[in-house]
């Protein structure tokens, strides 16, 4: 039983959606982030990453950062280029990229949801990732960066937002990157309770991408129950702001791997050492996307190769993916990563910036390179369920939700 919960969000002021709307703050490094602020002075990244409204030499965690976060929004509140809904609402949100589309509901996800399960997750989260938005929720006390949710697909919702996307969209804008958003509002009470209803009728939910997101708001809310004492449960710090999807729209694009070098073998031993453990075949010059479970594509000394695995005999779904074959097989043995969270050698890269950025990386600044067969959403529900983590860098979404579109407010 799901708790997902309509909520009333503080959202920009009509007409200015699109200057204000800006990628995950996890998205850009500290110089990119300035760029976009400099280029676009209304840019949300200046709340979700206020060192840009700083000198360069400021400490990306000083209070200072935090604090003009805070007082960057709730500035923005009182001139009015964000307003505050006058009641609980749902949201649908819907994201057009290379003409696919995918469209979810803006709500609210309970807390104890989350620590009892119902909620569940896929990887681990990392403590220095967590403390920064702990403190950035705190300080701002608001939840400013949506987290991406997947359900099982469920008839009766699907017709909801299907009818909502029917009337006016409240927003409605082409970003920089090609990618269409539409915001629509749903406000009337007998959808919202039918809504919340059919949601209490979903066993699990699972956080697609957002997981530091998430681990910090519930640690913000844990907080404050112990300030409080005698909280009720209704404070809007319970729940935390999501966009919950159906698993039949999701893509899950390929995390691909670069490696600095062949831990001191030469490319031909490489290859033979390679071809003792897997399959091995030539594929050229052009670049080669594995077209199914049980392949990589490979790049190194200018030639492409198609590596297949073996299938792996085991009821451990985390073992079965791609990602941990290539770990096991390869990574592990041949090169001498044993922990790819931090070996330094290995570099991870989102399947969005295509082969030709794996090309461009082998020959600058590393050995050889490794085109992954995307994760499914199946694999994913497959390892939450079980209780189980993924490796790092297993999964890559797109289209990414913008945040600053829709704010939650945790104050009291």
């Amino acid at each position: 039983m799901a708790i997902i919960k309509p909520f009333a969000a503080i959202r920009p002021k009509k007409g200015l959606e699109e200057k204000i709307a800006a990628l995950p703050y996890d998205v850009y490094n500290r110089k990119e982030a300035k760029e976009e602020v400099e280029k676009n002075p209304l840019s949300f990244l200046k709340i979700d990453r206020a060192e840009t409204m700083l000198g360069d030499n400021m400490d990306l965690y000083d209070d200072k950062v935090y604090e003009t976060a805070r007082k960057t929004l709730w500035e923005m509140v009182e001139k009015g280029e964000f307003l505050k809904e006058n009641k609980p609402c749902y949201y649908v949100y819907e994201l057009v990229m290379d003409g696919r589309s995918q469209t979810g509901i803006a709500a609210t996800a309970s807390v104890d949801d989350y620590l009892n399960g119902v909620i569940k997750k896929h990887e681990n989260t990392r403590e220095e990732k967590e403390l920064d938005r702990i403190r950035h929720v705190e300080t701002c006390q608001a939840q400013t960066g949506p987290i991406f949710l997947a359900y099982r697909f469920q008839e009766e919702i699907n017709e909801i937002v299907e009818q909502t996307k029917k009337k006016d969209a409240l927003y409605h804008f082409c970003a920089l990157d090609g990618v269409v958003h539409k915001i629509y509002v749903i406000d009337e009470e007998e959808k919202k309770k039918r809504l919340e209803e059919l949601f209490l009728g979903i066993e699990n939910i699972y956080i697609a991408d957002g997981h530091h997101r998430c681990a910090s708001a519930v640690k913000v809310a844990l907080k404050k129950r112990e300030e409080y004492g005698d909280y009720t449960g209704k404070e809007e710090f319970n729940y935390f702001l999501s966009v919950l999807f159906p698993d039949k729209q999701l893509m899950i694009m390929d995390y691909n791997r670069l490696v600095t070098d062949l831990n001191n073998f030469t490319s031909e031993e490489f290859l033979e050492k390679l071809k003792e453990k897997i399959s091995v075949e030539k594929k050229g010059e052009n670049p080669y996307k594995p077209g199914k479970k049980g392949e990589a594509g490979m790049f190194l000394e200018g030639e492409w190769y198609c590596l297949t695995f073996r299938e792996k005999e085991t009821g451990n779904p985390v073992e079965k993916l791609d990602v941990s074959l290539l770990q096991e097989e390869v990574l592990a043995p041949l090169l001498g990563i044993t922990d790819p969270k931090r070996d330094k050698r290995i570099d991870f890269v989102g399947g969005i910036r295509g082969l030709k950025e794996l090309e461009r990386r082998v020959r600058t600044d590393c050995k050889v390179a490794f085109a992954m067969y995307p994760t499914s959403i199946d694999e994913l529900f497959q390892v939450a369920d079980g209780g189980l983590l993924m490796p790092p860098k297993s999964t890559w979404f797109e289209p990414k939700l913008r945040s600053g579109l829709l704010i939650h407010s945790i104050k009291d």
